[in-house]
């Protein structure tokens, strides 16, 4: 089966992806593309579906790199292969031909290119790193590089939908304290249950981070489980675990 990969004509030409989970060697709650080193599926059958991705991607297996995602702002400027994977949410690189990617089952998965400047970014940036700042600081990484944030496209990947994402009142008053520009992101769910646009929010961030030009692709992770992976969909039907996508970009 081939690879389901999802593109943007704001990061034409840089070769760039979205995967869905299609065309991956994995089985069972894993069925599919799993790139997630993390998760109990079979190793052998992760290392098959992430050098699919390498080969997709124009790159050798050890170029394909990613970090230790922890929900953080912080962001790794990368000059080369990596030593292990450390603990960010971002990279950010100038060298051609490395592909920088992230993992994502419901967070956004958000890439970035100046073209002009031949700086490239990609963040994985849940409701945790959006509040605190991740697309923000990837910007600046990239600034740091000789990007300028005019000119930096930034798209954002399959996620969870407004319409998926039901939160309870804490959750909203936990975001307002940070960001009270967020609350009009929220909507009336039942009863007391609110939906947060998380796909929204993080484009208000990118515009007032003053990127050039920023879109979502509109895929939902949760309202696609053919297409896509998701952690809400799984603790909602008690699986064990869930696949991981990936999101990936090189110069």
């Amino acid at each position: 089966m081939t690879l389901d990969l999802i593109t943007s004509p704001l990061l034409d030409p840089l070769r760039h992806a979205f995967f869905g989970r299609a065309g991956g060697a994995s089985s069972g709650v894993f069925a599919g593309l799993n790139c997630g080193n993390g998760s109990t599926d079979q190793a052998e059958a992760v290392t098959i579906n992430r050098r699919r991705v390498a080969e997709a991607m124009g790159v050798e297996p050890e170029a394909l790199l990613g970090v230790h995602q922890v929900h953080s702002a912080d962001v790794v400027v990368v000059d080369g292969p990596l030593t292990g994977k450390p603990r960010a949410d971002a990279m950010v690189t100038r060298v051609p031909g490395l592909a920088l990617s992230v993992l994502t089952a419901d967070c956004q998965p958000v890439l970035f290119a100046d073209s002009e400047a031949g700086v490239i970014g990609a963040a994985h940036a849940g409701w945790k790193g959006t509040l605190g700042g991740i697309l923000e600081a990837t910007v600046a990484a990239m600034e740091g590089l000789g990007a300028k944030a005019s000119r930096i496209h930034a798209v954002i990947g399959p996620t969870i939908s407004q319409r998926a994402y039901e939160v309870g009142p804490e959750f909203m008053d936990t975001v307002l304290a940070e960001d009270p520009r967020a609350a009009r992101y929220f909507a009336n769910g039942h009863g007391d249950r609110l939906l947060f646009d998380l796909p929204g929010y993080g484009l208000q961030r990118l515009r007032q981070a003053g990127v050039g030009e920023a879109e979502w692709t509109r895929h939902c992770t949760y309202l696609t489980p053919d297409r896509f992976f998701s952690y809400r969909r799984s603790v909602h039907a008690r699986e064990a675990d869930y696949g991981r996508l990936i999101a990936a970009i090189r110069l």
